[in-house]
């Protein structure tokens, strides 16, 4: 009987995963080496070169995207384009790292000359560390795998999956020894969401006083509602006479009064306002912001200076259009 569609896709989860574990089982000294080699590349200001062909070129291509994402200067060569005036990419200091499942790839393998030629350091990622490809190398990292999903055992399957992690891998380790931060994050990131959420600040986001609801404490529920209609705000933020924060008042509180007393509108905002609400910093980061909003599960966020002087607030409602949320 045949195997259900889903039974069948399972087992090719069960077999990926299979070879990712026996990847991470093997991972050791030349890793290592693999990864201080690209470490000492960036630091004596060269970059990483990533050269495949076919799925291993695929990878080798998000490999390059990822390290040059989180602060290691990388790029994708293609071998065949290589031998046609591409190897103008290297340059001093570069390292290059030629991918092969194989180790066997002709097509790769014949730009490995030229580039020694040009003094560049080699390094090889390969199923076969007994291949063609890992002695014409300075140093290999060995990635087998147990056996592809493909029901033949050929087509790039387990092996692609596992090179893609273990590149994630040689990212993420090289972030950590480059002390790469979210700032320098945001930086390679300006046009995105990303980005905005770790290089706009609680200022940038925040709407200031002149259009927001603010009132002394001596204010009535009225005189409030005054305020938050003209600023067109949900909420009010109670104030001395130094514009220290003293309490917010919002259209929930409004609504929950006026079920109780006839009279909500004379009432004193010092006795109805909610004291000690959820204030955030001026130089907090969106990724800040938000992360307090999930947290503390309000609608808006007081913004306060370094002395704890009201600067504006932060409506969830703004946040879609700034493209923070």
């Amino acid at each position: 009987m045949n195997k259900s569609v889903l039974e069948r896709a399972k087992e090719v989860f069960d077999t990926e995963v299979e070879g990712i574990l026996y990847l991470k089982s093997q991972l050791g000294a030349d890793f290592e080496q693999l990864a201080e080699r690209c470490a000492q590349t960036v630091r004596s200001g060269g970059k990483i070169i990533i050269s495949g062909i076919g799925k291993s070129g695929y990878i080798g291509k998000k490999i390059a995207a990822t390290l040059s994402s989180v602060g290691t200067p990388a790029v994708f060569m293609h071998p065949v384009e290589a031998r046609h005036g591409d190897l103008g990419i290297i340059q001093k200091h570069d390292l290059l790292i030629a991918i092969s499942y194989s180790g066997e790839t002709e097509e790769l393998l014949v730009v490995l000359n030229p580039a020694k030629r040009l003094g560049t350091p080699l390094a090889a990622i390969t199923g076969n560390a007994n291949s063609t490809l890992a002695s014409m190398c300075d140093l290999t990292v060995a990635m087998p795998v147990p056996r592809e999903a493909c029901p033949f055992n050929l087509a790039p399957t387990t092996s692609t999956t596992a090179l893609l992690v273990l590149g994630d891998a040689l990212a993420m380790v090289l972030l950590d020894m480059c002390k790469f931060t979210e700032t320098e994050y945001g930086r390679l990131h300006p046009g995105g969401a990303i980005g905005r959420m770790v290089t706009m600040r609680a200022s940038d986001i925040m709407r200031g006083l002149d259009r927001s609801a603010m009132v002394k404490v001596g204010a009535t529920v009225r005189e409030t509602i005054f305020s938050m209609s003209s600023a067109r705000c949900g909420s009010a933020m109670v104030v001395d006479d130094e514009n220290h924060l003293l309490g917010i008042f919002t259209d929930g509180d409004f609504r929950r009064l006026a079920e109780k007393y006839d009279n909500v509108l004379a009432l004193a905002i010092k006795d109805v306002m909610t004291t000690n609400p959820v204030t955030v910093n001026q130089d907090a980061l969106a990724a800040e912001v938000l992360k307090l909003l999930e947290e503390r599960k309000v609608d808006d966020l007081v913004v306060t200076d370094n002395n704890k002087h009201v600067l504006g607030f932060i409506d969830t409602q703004d946040l879609p259009g700034l493209k923070v949320m």
